[in-house]
């Protein structure tokens, strides 16, 4: 299995957009083949940061899910927004 975090942190102005985005990416994925788990944490401390847990099956699931248009156009979306960091975890 594999578990991806993203942690984003958003461009002044951009939190709401970049957010809704995420969302809707969310409950995309959430029926992706492979896909065990994926969710989107808002930030207690930070008013500008929030992660998206992601875990997968497999590469493969990964690798479909990374393919989809969804993810395509919501990614474009967050990496205009704001800057993306991710922890990838296998186990």
């Amino acid at each position: 299995m594999l578990r991806l975090n993203c942690f984003f942190q958003a461009n002044e102005g951009r939190y709401d957009e970049a957010l809704q985005a995420a969302m809707a990416l969310t409950a995309k994925s959430q029926s992706h083949q492979g896909c065990k788990a994926y969710d989107v944490f808002e930030s207690a401390t930070r008013p500008d940061v929030f992660m998206i847990c992601e875990t997968w099956q497999d590469q493969e699931s990964l690798d479909l899910h990374a393919q989809t248009p969804e993810f395509v156009e919501y990614a474009g979306i967050l990496n205009d927004c704001g800057l993306l960091k991710i922890e990838k975890l296998e186990f």
